[in-house]
């Protein structure tokens, strides 16, 4: 049994052309591609490529300054992080939401708009698998070019899962019976009456947005749409800690707000989503709002 497409290059001892992340006594990282005849230089001195070819994961290798530095494959959120960049990447901790919480599955067909830098589409198609689908829209030629590369870099090669289309999804997309559409894109909510014939019954939709506006549109358009049950919304957030000893305690930085996440299910044809009983607050909606909650809304319900 063939192995997956991009396993070979996570395993094993270090081989010309895998990537090595290494890591100096202040825990900084400097990531660079192994070549045969090569050297690695810093300020702290340097030392030849060949030292890591065959060597290990896991290594220590020293400088001519005769400072240690720690050799592994970087891991795919520090491959995201560090790879060249044509729009902002999907961090790490909102692509592991998107993996959970959109419930990506191995096999799954997967429809995703708005590519960047590639960086969700290497999540994406390493949890898929070689039998899924990933399907990818990006409106910019040079982002996808851009995309193409950080993902082939990662896995090897072209991934025989991934297809990637240079055009709006709302014009392009003819996919059908699709499991999973994610959208990450300025107004998602342009592209709902598409993702609605795409996916099957069941299926979830998960949009990624920066702003309150956006988030708050894209739920008032799903809710509107009338085929898809309530969505949920939320934000995370990450916060290191520092432990040494008895000093336990958070770092006095963290990573914050980076964008909101949403998904909601698909309904089967011909359903119409319960009526939610949580009502909004008084004021939430303008002066003519007529729905659960207000005045003229309560008495039409009897």
């Amino acid at each position: 049994m063939s192995e997956p497409t991009g396993a070979a290059r996570r395993r094993g001892p270090f081989q010309v052309g895998d990537q090595v992340q290494l890591t100096d006594p202040k825990g900084r990282h400097y990531t660079f591609t192994l070549e045969a005849g090569k050297n690695f230089h810093t300020h702290k001195g340097s030392f030849p490529h060949d030292e890591l070819i065959g060597a290990p994961e896991g290594s220590v290798v020293r400088t001519t300054g005769n400072v240690a530095y720690l050799a592994l494959r970087p891991l795919l959120p520090d491959y995201v992080l560090s790879m060249p960049r044509g729009a902002a990447v999907v961090y790490p901790k909102d692509a592991g939401q998107i993996l959970a919480f959109a419930d990506i599955f191995a096999g799954a067909r997967v429809v995703e708009a708005g590519v960047g830098s590639g960086s969700l589409s290497s999540f994406l198609l390493r949890a898929i698998g070689d039998q899924g689908m990933l399907h990818s829209y990006e409106r910019r030629e040079d982002f996808a070019e851009i995309a193409t590369q950080n993902v082939e870099r990662y896995f090897g090669g072209p991934h025989p899962a991934w297809q990637l289309t240079v055009g709006d999804l709302q014009d392009n997309l003819t996919d059908t019976d699709v499991d999973r559409v994610i959208l990450d894109m300025l107004a998602p909510w342009e592209c709902l009456e598409v993702v609605r014939k795409a996916l099957v019954p069941g299926g979830i939709l998960c949009c990624y947005v920066a702003t309150t506006t956006q988030l708050a549109r894209t739920v008032e358009s799903i809710r509107e749409i009338g085929c898809f049950a309530e969505p949920t919304a939320w934000e995370s957030m990450i916060r290191n800690w520092h432990v040494e000893g008895l000093a336990v305690r958070p770092d006095h930085r963290m990573i914050g707000h980076t964008g909101f996440l949403l998904t909601a299910r698909r309904l089967a044809d011909g359903v119409e989503p319960p009526l939610r009983r949580r009502r909004p607050a008084k004021g939430a909606y303008g002066e003519d709002y007529t729905g659960p909650g207000s005045e003229s809304g309560s008495a039409s319900r009897g």
